[in-house]
């Protein structure tokens, strides 16, 4: 609700979002940060490219071509990888619209298990998720979210649990989704107080 000096209110709703862009405005978060990452040298994080089959162009002419047909190759693996004070990191990153739940449907069994093998390999793996209803992010651990999908027979992961196994990301104007900031806490603080 907005309160106007001469006295009117307004109140200003957020558009909601069609199903197939959902994740867009996280997506486009994280990439302002990520660029922000990579212009600093903080970090060389970037959104990996989704495997496609070009199956049919059209040419309506000559230096206009158009796909019209193409397939998912494989199935992709996470939205995002790259290297932070030389740990590699990758994670997957989802937007939810529910107020009290994070349905498991929205992670592919191949990405967490992708997950899974880069935390055993040494590497930083995790998931961030926007509850948009609240706006606010939340990186978790690979380990947790497994954790949980073995632990609980549930289909969603409430909102109560990312409060309590999650790490809430700050905002800011600069960097929009600053999930280094909870890495550097969780890997690197020791580094810096010596």
């Amino acid at each position: 609700m907005v309160n106007y000096p001469n006295g009117k209110k307004s109140s200003w709703n957020r558009p909601s979002t069609p199903a197939a862009d959902r994740g867009m405005d996280l997506e486009h978060d994280i990439n302002v940060s990520n660029a922000y990452y990579l212009q600093e040298n903080i970090a060389i994080i970037h959104k990996k490219p989704t495997p496609v089959q070009v199956v049919k162009v059209d040419y309506p002419e000559r230096r206009a071509a158009r796909i019209t047909e193409a397939y998912y190759k494989i199935p992709s693996t996470t939205d995002y990888n790259g290297l932070y004070r030389g740990k590699y990191i990758d994670f997957e990153a989802k937007e939810c619209a529910s107020r009290t739940s994070f349905p498991l449907q929205l992670i592919h069994e191949h990405q967490l298990s992708h997950l899974a093998n880069v935390t055993s390999q040494g590497g930083i793996a995790f998931i961030i998720v926007r509850f948009t209803y609240y706006y606010q992010c939340f990186l978790v651990m690979e380990e947790k979210v497994n954790s949980f999908r073995k632990e609980s027979r549930r289909k969603s992961i409430p909102y109560t649990w990312f409060l309590e196994n999650g790490y809430q990301i700050p905002y800011n104007y600069v960097i929009p989704v600053d999930y280094l900031s909870i890495i550097r806490e969780l890997y690197f603080k020791t580094e810096e107080t010596k």
